[in-house]
């Protein structure tokens, strides 16, 4: 493997940009991470839920920074219906994303049923939108539903939505456990899969006691990491990378209360390529690079490249780097994934 890799406009499907001066400074570490198109998520206070406020959400990030081809989403709630879904496809939405009901940060209007979107789910299959789930149910007692079991328990959500919609494109997001890799394998052509750059490195013993490795869905066991790191390096084409990063201010990020956990999240933008690179190397997935990055998502999402030209690619050059202890912007601070820590690649023409 040559010590330069160039890399046609990676494209990350699913970044959390957040709102307000957070967002201005984090917004900018998409292309500072090496990438081109962000799978924009919609779980903002309030959540978006209208394409009038999906468009507006959209301005603001053109103007942080006009480079990044933003892809934006709907939150799926009571507020959506198929007009709804036929106006948002008009007017260039891509996806509507679903969240079970208190299992990540900014669910509390979750989902807890899904048949009555089943109108819903309709209209976005006759207008190709895709339906982006995050694959969990929340944590029952009675149930013995935990975080470990929680994305296992929500497959069969995944199967059923499947046959009842096969035209209906869905995404099973941030993948954790061989269970869904599996799963998502055994379905049609019109369902993939996002993982994180985070879960091809963490296990449970990662981010128990340790709260910048602690996510939503968690890193699961060895086994769960050995099959993510192996259907990347099979090349599946419906497998591909979908960060997750997820930006809090430290003092939400570090500590808890006896009241209240710490936040649920990893940020990796600002040096996604690089660490995706230098995992992928490190299971000898390396030359499924530009397809993990690139060329399986955009296909899936119709949004293949027909400019090649220099400045559409993104040259890493094999260089070791420290991770910054933190990000900064006015009174706002991020925490990168690894700060400290050293990445054998680096972007060279950003």
């Amino acid at each position: 493997m040559s010590d330069t890799i160039r890399v046609p406009a990676p494209a990350d499907f699913h970044v959390h940009l957040r709102q307000g001066p957070l967002c201005s400074l984090v917004t900018p570490h998409v292309r500072q991470g090496g990438f081109k198109l962000a799978y924009v998520m919609p779980n903002l206070k309030p959540p978006i839920t209208t394409t009038a406020q999906a468009l507006a959400y959209k301005k603001e990030l053109e103007a942080i920074d006009p480079g990044i081809d933003y892809l934006m989403t709907l939150y799926l709630s009571p507020d959506i219906t198929p007009d709804e879904i036929r106006k948002a496809s008009k007017a260039g939405i891509v996806g509507v994303k679903s969240y079970p009901r208190g299992v990540t940060t900014n669910s509390e209007g979750g989902i807890e049923s899904y048949e009555m979107y089943y109108p819903v789910f309709e209209a976005m299959a006759d207008v190709g939108m895709v339906l982006n789930l995050h694959g969990e149910v929340p944590s029952n007692l009675k149930s013995n539903i935990h975080v470990l079991n929680a994305e296992a328990s929500f497959l069969p959500h995944l199967v059923s939505i499947h046959v009842r919609f096969p035209k209906l494109r869905i995404v099973l997001e941030h993948a954790t456990t061989r269970a869904a890799v599996e799963c998502v394998k055994s379905l049609g052509e019109t369902v993939a899969c996002t993982i994180t750059a985070h879960h091809l490195a963490l296990t449970v013993d990662d981010w128990a006691g340790q709260s910048w490795n602690f996510c939503k869905p968690v890193a699961k066991t060895p086994d769960d990491l050995a099959a993510l790191q192996g259907i990347v390096r099979e090349g599946h084409p419906r497998f591909f990378l979908g960060s997750d990063s997820a930006p809090h201010p430290p003092n939400k990020k570090s500590t808890s209360t006896p009241q209240d956990t710490c936040a649920a999240g990893i940020y990796t933008s600002p040096i996604l390529l690089p660490l995706v690179a230098h995992l992928l190397e490190s299971f000898g997935a390396l030359p499924r690079l530009q397809d993990f990055v690139c060329t399986f998502g955009r296909k899936f999402y119709c949004r293949e490249l027909t400019d090649m030209t220099a400045d559409r690619q993104v040259v890493l050059r094999r260089k070791s780097s420290i991770v910054d202890e933190c990000f900064s912007l006015a009174n706002e601070t991020v925490v990168p994934f690894w700060a400290g820590r050293c990445i054998n690649w680096t972007i060279d023409n950003m």
